[in-house]
């Protein structure tokens, strides 16, 4: 099988990863003197800020995906390929993908993250993790299902499993499903399972340090808990999971608790790649990059957003793996590229922090920005603000924009669907 893609006189990019960073990064190298190829598993880029939504069928997945082909139309000098990378190959200048050998003049990698069980198989194959929008829609079905299979259910314990859900991990993206499946418990389940006793469907959020969105101020940490626990989530801090087998999630200090679902947003760790010297691989498999984002001991290579691991004074322990990240540092790389073509000096990269937020719920979000630290209803119409002017594509703002409306003023969604690959038995 071979790439097919043409020899240009042009030097070679080829971006491995078309999230914030990789997509960033091709966008601004238009009409640049570099042959652009980015590489890509999926054919689209997707919005990883909303999954949760999608997860809790308040968002369908096609309003925070968008085509890379529909991205780039009519862009020369740029090629699109969905494949996967397996290796690279320094010496030769080359990548060895699912569709064949691909050459290079750089190569970046922006490829992300992937869930992080820390070696534990069983956590692997029994949580649901929610780092894509297939797994976001296999989470749907199956809260979905749950609830399904706990109506005919005749074991009062086997009910119970069923309507029980842990979230394991409280940043950002445990506690925006957690805040999500207590507003489904709230204005929706009441509605569509009328014979169902609502009260019986608990949720836990387990986070092993003491307090929630560890990452932001301690302040918008009691807020935000403060407002889970209004909304009936069970809050469970210094509390570490130690297995889940499918029915039982253990916890270090011997409490069991039954479910059938455990959400796992604890941890994430970078993509790995054969051919990278172990000595730029780093904690949670982040790739040590240096002030120009160039792989250390690897020529001509880069990484950026979340599988890089960039320090400075201020960040010992390397730029958090937030969006933000990624974006400025796939800007700054085009600039830096720019410059290179024109035999100018690159310029170092230094992050510079707009904040962080966090949604809970309905009128419910916390920032800290430039030294403010609020929540409610303020922090929650910017939340929605910015990630709203995020979204790629027109018609996916005014999809979001009317979902969001919809839901507000009628308490309900639409996309409570359970949608299942179609089994294909051989004849």
């Amino acid at each position: 099988m071979s790439s097919n893609i043409p020899i240009s006189k042009k030097k070679r990019i080829v971006i491995v990863g078309g999230g914030f960073g990789g997509l960033t990064l091709a966008e601004k190298l238009k009409n640049s003197p570099y042959q652009i190829v980015l590489i890509d598993k999926h054919n689209y880029h997707q919005f990883p800020p909303l999954l949760y939504q999608v997860s809790t069928s308040g968002l369908e997945p096609s309003a925070i995906s968008f085509p890379y082909r529909k991205i780039f139309q009519r862009r020369k000098d740029f090629f699109f390929r969905m494949a996967e990378v397996s290796e690279i190959n320094a010496n030769e200048q080359a990548i060895e993908t699912s569709i064949g050998k691909i050459n290079y003049d750089y190569l970046i990698l922006s490829a992300g993250t992937d869930s992080n069980y820390f070696g534990n198989n069983d956590l692997k194959q029994y949580t649901f993790p929610m780092k894509s929008i297939p797994e976001s829609l296999t989470l749907r079905n199956r809260l979905l299902q749950n609830l399904e299979n706990a109506l005919t259910a005749d074991n009062p314990d086997q009910k119970q499993a069923l309507l029980n859900v842990a979230i394991v991990g409280a940043g950002a993206t445990g506690v925006e499903i957690a805040g999500a499946i207590a507003e489904m418990k709230r204005y929706i389940l009441p509605k569509d399972y009328p014979d169902l006793n609502i009260k019986d469907v608990q949720i836990f959020l387990v986070e092993g340090s003491d307090r929630i969105l560890r990452s932001m101020s301690p302040q918008a940490s009691q807020k935000a808990q403060s407002f889970l626990e209004d909304m009936g989530v069970t809050v469970k801090l210094n509390t570490m999971v130690k297995d889940y087998d499918g029915h039982t999630l253990r916890f270090n200090h011997g409490e069991d608790w039954t479910t059938a679902t455990v959400i796992w947003s604890s941890g994430v760790k970078g993509v790995d790649f054969k051919g990278i010297p172990s000595n730029a691989v780093e904690r949670g498999n982040r790739i040590n990059v240096n002030q120009y984002n160039e792989v250390e001991s690897l020529p001509h290579v880069f990484a950026i957003g979340d599988i890089c691991l960039q320090r400075e004074p201020a960040y010992p322990n390397g730029y958090p793996q937030v969006a933000p990240v990624a974006i400025q540092q796939g800007k700054h790389l085009a600039k830096n590229f720019l410059r290179l073509a024109k035999g100018i000096q690159m310029q170092p990269f230094c992050y510079k922090d707009k904040g962080s937020m966090a949604t809970i719920g309905r009128n419910k979000a916390v920032a800290d920005l430039h030294g403010l630290r609020f929540g409610g209803l303020s922090a929650w119409i910017l939340w929605m603000t910015v990630h709203l002017m995020s979204i790629l594509g027109v018609k996916n703002k005014i999809i979001i924009l009317l979902n969001w409306i919809w839901n507000y003023f009628t308490y309900d969604q639409s996309l409570r669907l359970i949608i299942k690959p179609a089994s294909r038995q051989k004849e």
